[in-house]
């Protein structure tokens, strides 16, 4: 899940803070990959390795490859899958645009990370054309622009205090394109293209910690670029924002609405 184009370094123990949460649709993209086996198994922006170590369990016999641009994240990773232990894991620092899988590689397994890339169809195809056949591009990207959550961020981001800095930021997440579109794109190179979306209601723990979920993500490229002082305060005005677009229910808690996209390409 991280790129450098997502802005910032990445930091592994915020984004832990809901493993729970973030690593359910790694396992429901994983449960529509049909390989029985893979000599070699890619996991395309590992992140801190909670989904490496799904397809570690999944295919015990293929050599498992963590692929990140942050060292962070891929020091987590070891940390999780100890080379004494998993052996046949391995974890490689590298630019996910221009990367390119040996020819063995059997899966590409790329969870929530392509949104952060710019023209990221265009480097969906280029993955899936470096497959063998019988190979497999699962990918599950983020579908929540539309969501209150992002659109306070843009909000937020449009005060005149930090409008300017933020431009980039508010540019960093753009809309994913339509399913037909990756339909299109990709069957040609297939023998079966699978596109569903699946809309999440995660129970948080109130309105504060759905800012500190997006801390760990999405609201990275706009912290990125203020100082401490402008980012203490864009928190703050987005928190009271999420507050009043996330009532808590009737325990208390919050429900957070979390489209994503999937996308299972086989060769």
């Amino acid at each position: 899940m991280a790129t450098g184009a997502a802005g910032g370094e990445w930091n592994a123990m915020q984004y832990l803070r809901f493993e729970l949460e973030r690593t359910r649709p790694s396992h429901d993209l994983l449960s529509q990959v049909e390989l029985q086996g893979a000599r070699r198994v890619v996991d395309l922006g590992c992140g801190p390795g909670n989904s490496t170590a799904l397809l570690a369990e999944r295919f015990p016999e293929a050599v498992v490859v963590g692929v990140d641009t942050s060292r962070q994240m891929l020091e987590t990773a070891r940390e999780r899958l100890p080379e004494s232990d998993f052996p046949r894991c391995r974890f490689v620092e590298a630019d996910l645009v221009s990367w390119t899988p040996p020819q063995d590689t059997d899966l590409i397994f790329a969870n929530a990370v392509l949104q952060w890339i710019p023209e990221h169809q265009s480097v969906m195809r280029r993955l899936l054309e470096a497959l063998p056949e019988g190979g497999v591009l699962a990918v599950q990207m983020p579908d929540n622009t539309g969501e209150p959550s992002h659109q306070l961020m843009q909000k937020v981001a449009l005060r005149q205090d930090w409008a300017e800095a933020l431009a980039p930021a508010r540019a960093a997440r753009m809309e994913l394109p339509a399913a037909r579109s990756y339909y299109d794109l990709l069957q040609p190179l297939c023998r079966r293209v699978e596109i569903w979306r699946t809309e999440y209601e995660h129970v948080i723990d109130g309105p504060q910690a759905i800012v500190e979920w997006f801390k760990g993500s999405s609201l990275r490229p706009f912290l990125a670029a203020l100082n401490e002082k402008q980012g203490a305060e864009f928190l703050q005005a987005y928190g009271e924002e999420i507050a009043s677009a996330y009532p808590p229910r009737v325990d208390g808690r919050t429900l957070l609405r979390f489209p994503r996209r999937f996308v299972v390409a086989s060769r």
